[in-house]
């Protein structure tokens, strides 16, 4: 046994230990805090030159439909409408399946059922955005090609590759919030005489509404930020489409196109930086609704 001399001995240590894990936690903290404030200000200061140093016109940029720098026209809305077009496509694809997964892990089989899926979909999590795009160029696209009008590539080929992409985000969040769920909340329906599948839709998915919304949003906040893979498949025309089959650009695909062939500080490159603000500020408009339905949920 330590003797009493040994006690203060051992508190100088704790409290040491104590602080130096304070400090360094504090001083990342700090540092990420730094980046995040130098990341915003630098997207910022560049975005908003477009307007107030090279004096293009912000409703011509938002809601102008031509986009030729070498004619000074900056109408950045074809590829705004392109990334909400096919973020709230893959959207609409990806929450079903997404949803269907995480109560057949969770509520219809759960005993083999998450074996079965759980390292499908850490598998696709783990697949890199190239693989995706190239997957959807060699196979989907002439699928889409000989069986839809159009020449395979647009929106609907991206939305689709976007879909299989987000899917493993929606059915982690689905799967995690239907896990968490009080047992005595679904013996309770069955007391009351429901079956399975009224519980589930009558109780189980009313309850996880919210968090199931938070995996929604989070996966088209990621759908929205993808570049590669959609670029691959969108067919990067700068125009709004009248149909799914057409080819159309995003926010993201005409960045990683142009940036490196314009000079730095030119009205092409602000403009571009102006594109980068917008995903930006779409991110926080992500994350604020994430929190909203956070909070929901909580009440």
């Amino acid at each position: 046994m330590k003797s009493n001399q040994d006690t203060p001995l051992l508190l100088r240590k704790h409290r040491t230990e104590e602080w130096i894990g304070r400090g360094y936690t504090t001083i990342c903290v700090l540092f990420l805090i730094v980046i995040i404030i130098s990341i915003v200000y630098f997207v910022a200061t560049k975005g908003i030159s477009t307007f107030a140093i090279n004096s293009v016109s912000l409703s011509d940029f938002l809601f102008g439909t031509t986009w030729s720098p070498d004619d000074n026209h900056f109408g950045a809305l074809p590829f705004i409408y392109g990334s909400f077009l096919t973020s709230l496509l893959a959207a609409v694809i990806a929450s079903p399946l997404s949803v269907c997964a995480a109560l057949f892990m969770t509520e219809i089989v759960p005993s083999w059922g998450k074996k079965l899926l759980q390292p499908v979909i850490e598998l696709l999590a783990g697949i890199p955005s190239v693989v995706y795009g190239f997957i959807g160029l060699s196979i989907l696209v002439p699928f889409m090609r000989n069986t839809f009008p159009g020449q395979g590539i647009g929106v609907a080929a991206g939305a689709i590759v976007l879909s299989i992409m987000i899917l493993p985000t929606i059915t982690s969040i689905a799967t995690d919030a239907l896990s968490a769920l009080p047992r005595n909340l679904k013996e309770a329906s069955y007391g009351l005489g429901a079956t399975r599948w009224q519980t589930i839709y009558g109780v189980i998915i009313p309850t996880v509404l919210p968090s199931i919304l938070t995996g929604v949003v989070l996966g088209m906040a990621r759908a929205f930020g993808e570049a590669l893979a959609v670029q691959m498949v969108i067919g990067n025309a700068p125009h709004i489409p009248t149909s799914l089959f057409e080819s159309a650009s995003t926010l993201t695909s005409v960045i990683t196109l142009n940036m490196s062939n314009t000079v730095m500080g030119s009205v092409q490159n602000n403009a571009l930086w102006s594109m980068a603000m917008i995903l930006m500020l779409m991110t926080f408009v992500f994350v604020f609704v994430v929190r909203l339905l956070e909070r929901r949920h909580k009440l």
